[in-house]
Parts: C-alpha cells; structure tokens; sequence
C-alpha cells in the first residue's frame, strides 16, 4: 500500500482531516465475488512445472510484526544462514479494513499500525558490507482483498476527490480479481515492502522506499525472484510485508490489491561479492536494479548507473560498452510514483541478451 500523498500542503491537511473524520466522505463500495468457477482457471502449466518449494525451517505468524525501520527493533526470529522461513503477513491496515468494510471503517482507519511487516529476522553471520539474497520461494494469497482511492493520496490526488473502496473474495486456486464482471486483473503476488534495517535507532517510517529496500511496491518481485539487499546492522534485520495480489507499474492511485498473505522465503548471507548500494534482484529471465530518489529522473539517472556497474562488474564489459548495451536492452520502469518523498525506478536486462 502506497500510504502517502502528491507534494502539497493542501493535500496533507486535507488528507489528515479526511483521517481524522474532520472532512465528510461519501464512499462508493463495490463489492466483487463472482462465482469461484468462473473466476478460476485451475492449475496452469507453469504451476505444474513449477520447482519443489522447499520445507520451512521457521516459522513466524501475523501478529508477530512492526510499522517502523530501526536497527533497535528486536528480531522476532534467529536463523542461521540458509534457512527457510514460513511467513504470515497481514494486509497493509492491519486488520482495521475487513471484506465487508465500509464507511465507518474508513473513518475510522488510524495511521498508526499501516505497514504491518512480519519480522524482522535476524540472519546469523550478517555484518555491514554483506549482502543478503532473499529468495521469494512461494507466496499464497488469503481469502479475501481490497482497494481504494482516499482524497489526499495518489497521482492524480488533485483529479480524484472522491473517496471509493472496492472488496474481494477469493477462493484457492483463483487465477484473477474480476474488475467488473467483464473486466480481470491477473494475480501476481508480491510484497510490496520487503527490508534490511537502516544503520539507524531512529523509529523510519515504512513509507518511504530506502537504500535498505522497504517500501519499494516493485511489481516484478513475485514468487521465484531474488532479491538482493546490502547489510547495514549486524544480522542483517529482515522484515516483509505490505502483500499485494496485484497491482501495476507505478500504482498511481495509491494502493494495490491488499490483501494478507503466505510467504516462504530463504536467506543466504554474500560474503565478499560484488558490493551494492540499493536493492537489486533476478528472476531466471532477467536482472534488476532499483533506485530511489525525491524525483522520477534522479531514480531513473541512478538506476541505470547501478546497471552499468553491474555489466561492468560481472560481464567484464568496458564501462561505454554497458552504457551502449543499457541504450540497446535495458528497460527502465516506474515502479512507484507515491511514496513521497521518494519515488522508484527500477532497470531490467534480459539474461538472453547476456547469454545467461
């Protein structure tokens, strides 16, 4: 869930009345539950071809959570390296919204619990300078879902004033969200935050994405990727959280579809590779950068910079030649446009380009 607004004053004292009831609200609910066979497709070729999903080692439930990034938050879980962890995630207002939510519930949301992460756990081994390789080995959405537009939130905050909440429900082995009942949205679940602690005591708030990830609502993090964080604290700290079943690039109105979720990752501690400044990530199709920055042309400005070193430093090519190549092949995406201050940009490079 993206839980800022665009840049204004304005927005933000419209927005904090709108929490604080201040402001009336008339709420457009739609409610989407069509028929579970007819939302299902079963289970798809890749999914039977899918690799063997490790057994979890560890385990951590829902409520075992935070909503800040600090260094002085005690790890939930001890793990050495390697390990294989089942995690339980609730959605990003942490239990205030419900399938059947309304008025009532908006007007009542705090702030203050938004960002539930699951965590953090501390990884054996892991000093400042490391790198930690998570890897996302399956992720199973819980049985129900929502989305909204609130005034003071999004893209086009200025457009939209008015506020509208959609809900779903969702039976095992549905394949989509059905829009409308001729519109679907395919589910590709993801965490959209998913973290190291900062070198820091001080309580950060998740909002935000940082150079030890968070708030990243990065798309292509689905099931299968590795996601690759530089260590700041001893033990690394990691946290996950903020699921979404879906959602674009950019999620320009502010969330996506929320909804809790089943995660089972693994952690493995890099020791004396390639050092790196933000997060980066790969799937078997592709490698990718992130950056962040306050706008969309310093993120995009980073991020191709952060590839360039990457060709440079593991395909041996000269610095102009990665350049060239990231001109050719790289792709720059906008992974989110909302989380002010900050923005995030990421770059792709297919790994059939590279011969990998």
């Amino acid at each position: 869930m993206a839980t800022l607004f665009s840049g204004t004053a304005a927005h933000a004292q419209r927005l904090l009345a709108l929490l604080l009831g201040l402001l009336p609200i008339h709420l457009a609910v739609a409610c989407v539950s069509p028929d579970a066979e007819s939302r299902s497709s079963g289970v798809s070729e890749s999914e039977r071809a899918a690799p063997e999903i490790p057994t979890p080692e560890f385990r951590l439930t829902r409520d075992q959570t935070h909503n800040r990034f600090s260094s002085a938050i005690e790890p939930a879980l001890r793990v050495p390296s390697g390990a294989v962890v089942e995690v339980f995630t609730e959605e990003a207002t942490d239990g205030q919204l419900g399938p059947d939510s309304g008025i009532a519930d908006l007007l009542s949301l705090s702030m203050d619990p938004i960002h539930p992460l699951t965590g953090p756990v501390y990884v054996e081994g892991a000093e400042p300078g490391d790198v930690l390789a998570v890897k996302l080995h399956e992720i199973e959405i819980g049985d129900w879902a929502w989305q909204a537009i609130i005034p003071g939130f999004g893209f086009l905050a200025d457009e939209f004033a008015e506020p509208y909440l959609k809900t779903w429900r969702f039976e095992p082995g549905d394949s989509v969200a059905w829009f409308t009942d001729r519109i679907k949205i395919p589910l590709r679940p993801f965490p959209g935050v998913l973290g190291v602690a900062p070198a820091t005591d001080s309580m950060l708030s998740t909002i935000p994405p940082r150079a030890n990830g968070g708030n990243m609502d990065n798309r292509h993090l689905t099931a299968g990727t590795t996601v690759y964080f530089p260590v700041f604290v001893e033990g690394a700290l990691f946290s996950i959280g903020d699921t979404h079943a879906a959602q674009g690039d950019g999620e320009v109105a502010g969330t996506a579809i929320e909804a809790p979720m089943r995660i089972v990752y693994e952690l493995n501690v890099i020791k004396g590779g390639r050092s790196i400044e933000e997060p980066q990530y790969e799937t078997e199709e592709f490698y990718g950068v992130t950056a962040f920055a306050t706008t969309i042309d310093e993120a995009a400005r980073k991020a191709t910079g952060y590839m360039i070193d990457y060709l440079v430093e593991t395909h041996g090519l000269a610095r102009s030649d990665a350049y060239a190549l990231a001109s050719l092949a790289g792709d720059l995406k906008i992974s989110e446009v909302v989380d002010v201050p900050h923005m995030l940009v990421s770059m792709h490079m297919p790994k059939s380009v590279l011969g990998i």
